[in-house]
């Protein structure tokens, strides 16, 4: 390919680098000149053009990324279609994506012109989150090039993704006087939670004392429990793991296993334990697993799941990248594919789950107040259905009998919070950890306590959300004011669940580099009925 600025009475048959405006027209980049082309060029006084002059052997910049993208195995991935030089890579299923950095390194040194970015190794996927994408740089490139690139292609693995395999899971958690039970309560929660994504299932939980023999015991009877899917059995242990002779290895060992590894160098995670007795994995799980947030445990697990075999070699080369920090996630960059407005799917989740502390000791639940003789909860569970919204989780918690009593008969999923006295951020798990929600393009989440908001007021978020084709934050204002209700993206789901105490999205929101479009629906973003006083101010009544 020849570049640079030719005489516009010698440029047929040049590809123009930039678009060029005429008054009766234009022609766009990538435009190959013919004859009536140049006569209408030099009829606007334009003499000279910016154009690329293709050469025996290069192909145009779509040819070739479209051959690069055709020579990855197929299997689990979709592709884009050739757009300015580029082919955007999605995953088709929820998986593990697995990057080979030799071959991707090979492609990106054969040619400047020729690019693949893809994301880091060992990442979990969602069906639909770009995963790669290949980039020609300029107009056009050599075609001897792209063959070698294509060799390379077929010749190795160089990216897939590889489905979550489902597994029956069990929990063997070790108790000490010193651990309470809601812990252990909270740790089978949050390792539910953790094993949605890959259709895997907590399927037992026995708690024994933490003496190793206990724990070997309760290793054997996992093992022997019928399941169809492929065992996993996690143990949690009261007391963090110090040496290789501790109870959780050695239980291992009694059970008629080995111990892989003990130890791991990412922090947090270091004190994980890797076994195997038979071809079922054995997992020690760190203290820091309790939480929701990302640490060592994830990187096994999703690995263990992906139906990867982890040995002490992959364990030890986690080090670089090990050093995790509280990093939101983030979408996935150049995603230029789009859905029509129709397509884009919204989910609400409807919080109704707290305690409703501030309307005093004993008195009456805000929820179950009565705007024109409804109880607010089923007021705007109503609301949300005439959104034309058709998937709705109501995550209860506090009085759950009643809430869920006043609710039956309307087409809404509820789901019992049982850690709600902890704060909102349980209920935002629990609604968004939902198969109903992580199916979702996005999930509008919406306070039942704020009598205002109309089923309009929803139709206009959901409507902004799908304008910006399901990539953006939309967020409800009152004269420029935040607000509620929000619409999350798919994208930053897995950071809602890593949430925890009394605290909403607003960090996600604000970290999470995606675009924040604000929909002014007035006062009714800021109008909440927190106290009896604020009840009646609303025209609400009273009742139970």
């Amino acid at each position: 390919m020849i570049f640079g600025e030719f005489l516009t009475a010698e440029a047929e048959g040049a590809v123009l680098a930039h678009s060029v405006r005429l008054a009766d027209g234009s022609f766009s980049k990538g435009h190959r000149l013919v004859g009536d082309d140049i006569v209408r060029l030099a009829a606007a006084g334009i003499d000279h053009i910016i154009a690329a002059r293709i050469e025996p052997g290069d192909l145009m910049e779509d040819e070739a990324a479209d051959r690069l993208a055709r020579a990855v195995a197929p299997d689990h991935l979709t592709f884009s279609e050739a757009a300015t030089g580029r082919v955007n890579v999605h995953s088709a299923v929820d998986g593990l994506f697995v990057a080979n950095r030799e071959a991707v390194d090979r492609i990106n040194n054969l040619d400047p012109a020729i690019t693949l970015a893809c994301l880091a190794d060992h990442v979990p996927v969602r069906a639909g989150d770009m995963v790669a994408t290949f980039k020609i740089i300029p107009l056009a490139v050599s075609g001897a090039k792209i063959a070698a690139g294509v060799e390379i292609l077929r010749g190795m693995p160089v990216f897939e993704v590889k489905p979550f395999v489902p597994h029956a899971v069990s929990l063997v958690a070790t108790e000490l006087p010193s651990l309470k039970a809601s812990v252990m309560d909270k740790t089978a929660r949050i390792l539910s939670q953790r094993l949605q994504p890959s259709g895997s299932g907590l399927q037992r939980e026995e708690r024994v004392v933490h003496r190793a023999r206990d724990v070997a015991d309760a290793i054997r009877r996992a093992l022997a429990a019928s399941d169809r899917m492929p065992k996993l059995v996690i143990v949690f242990g009261a007391s963090a793991v110090i040496d290789t002779g501790d109870v959780i290895p050695e239980a291992i060992r009694l059970a008629g296993g080995e111990v892989i590894q003990v130890g791991m160098p990412v922090d947090p995670g270091n004190l994980l334990v890797l076994g195997s007795v038979g071809d079922v994995y054995v997992v020690g799980a760190p203290g820091c697993a309790r939480s929701p947030k990302e640490n060592g445990f994830d990187w096994v697990l999703d690995r263990i799941l992906a139906g990867e075999r982890p040995t002490r070699q992959d364990i030890g080369g986690m080090g670089v990248g090990g050093l995790l920090m509280e990093i939101q996630s983030r979408p996935r960059p150049r995603d230029i594919a789009a859905k029509s407005p129709s397509d884009i799917s919204v989910a609400i989740v409807l919080l109704a789950a707290g305690k409703a502390s501030r309307m005093g000791e004993g008195g009456s639940h805000k929820l179950l107040a009565e705007f024109d003789g409804v109880p607010l909860v089923r007021r705007s569970a109503s609301i949300a259905i005439a959104s034309g919204v058709s998937d709705i989780v109501a995550v209860t918690g506090h009085r759950r009998d009643e809430i869920e009593g006043v609710l039956s008969g309307l087409a809404v999923k509820p789901v019992f919070n049982p850690d709600y006295v902890s704060g909102m951020a349980s209920s935002l798990v629990a609604g968004v950890s939902t198969q109903t929600a992580q199916k979702a393009d996005g999930v509008l989440v919406m306070l039942a306590d704020m009598p205002g908001v109309t089923s309009d007021d929803l139709k206009t978020l959901i409507s902004a959300f799908r304008q910006a084709n399901g990539q953006a934050i939309v967020r409800a204002v009152s004269g420029g004011k935040r607000g509620n209700p929000v619409i999350l993206p798919r994208s930053v789901l897995n950071a809602v669940m890593r949430l925890e105490g009394d605290v909403g999205a607003r960090h996600i929101i604000e970290t999470s580099g995606l675009p924040v479009n604000d929909v002014e629906i007035g006062e009714a973003a800021h109008l909440d009925v927190d106290t009896p006083e604020a009840v009646v101010a609303a025209g609400g009544v009273l009742k139970g």
